[in-house]
């Protein structure tokens, strides 16, 4: 079948079955991408976790300044001494 077939053939369609149709094509090519991808990696794992945790303690640091309080130091300079 031709692209140019294929086109003509969904003009025949209602809007509800080239709604359904296109689903089912975007799942199976979710389906065939899954099988071509690679297994993500311990460290892709971690990388994900991490993130996660990051999103979720964000409010947390945005809101209690006893959590941020060190980064006023931010600014100045540091010099050890011995």
């Amino acid at each position: 079948m031709t692209y140019t077939e294929i086109r003509e053939a969904l003009n025949k369609l209602s809007l509800t079955e080239r709604l359904s149709l296109m689903e089912d094509t975007l799942q199976l090519m979710r389906e065939e991408l899954q099988l071509h991808e690679p297994p993500p990696t311990e460290h892709d794992r971690k990388a994900q976790q991490l993130a996660a945790a990051a999103k979720a303690l964000l409010p947390d640091y945005t809101a209690d300044r006893e959590l941020t309080g060190f980064t006023a130091l931010d600014s100045e300079d540091f010099h050890e001494t011995r």
